[in-house]
């Protein structure tokens, strides 16, 4: 299993370099043959003094998923919609959402990709034909009510600040709260 989350306040934590180079590590620590695939990229940069581009991360990977006889692997990748959609061609975003098509598309029965996000237009413009299990916690009536307890207790626990500025601060966030949108891949 590999786990990555975007994280807004991490610019290391918002591009498609960062959620490979950490699955590959995360996949190649449970297992010898992934942990042989990327020991090839390491010796294919110079024993680790040359950095791996996009591409050749991306390949690594595809190879660590294609290995035969590879049992049951996980992708959990969180918080997409917190990677940078800034200008740029392509953007962070429109990387990271070519590499899921990329995994997608190697089509694998024993892959299986969880992508969350906040139900964007973008995202689920490219998503949605990709895979026929969606989930849009959006929608769901239980989302919204979670996410305005959340951030209650989280604001109305900070000692700091004048009760009016909490209730201002409770309203605006619950106000804006989106709920989630989950696509899966390989699941059954």
């Amino acid at each position: 299993m590999a786990y990555y989350y975007f994280d807004f306040r991490d610019g290391k934590k918002q591009d498609r370099y960062g959620v490979v180079s950490s699955s590959l590590c995360q996949l190649s620590a449970k297992s010898d043959s992934c942990y042989e695939v990327l020991w090839q990229l390491y010796s294919d940069n110079a024993n680790g003094t040359g950095k791996p581009d996009n591409s050749a991360l991306t390949e690594c990977i595809k190879d660590m998923l294609s290995l035969p006889g590879q049992g049951p692997v996980y992708i959990i990748i969180d918080a997409l919609d917190e990677c940078p959609n800034i200008s740029g061609t392509p953007s962070a975003r429109e990387k990271v959402l070519e590499l899921v098509e990329d995994l997608i598309e190697l089509n694998l029965s024993n892959i299986h990709l969880c992508v969350t996000s906040r139900p964007e237009v973008g995202i689920r413009r490219v998503l949605e034909p990709l895979t026929p299990l969606q989930i849009s916690l959006h929608d769901e009536r239980g989302q919204k009510e979670d996410i305005i307890k959340y951030v209650k207790f989280i604001v109305l626990s900070i000692q700091e600040w004048r009760e009016e500025d909490k209730q201002r601060v409770i309203d605006v966030l619950c106000e804006k709260a989106d709920g989630t949108y989950v696509i899966l891949s390989g699941a059954s």
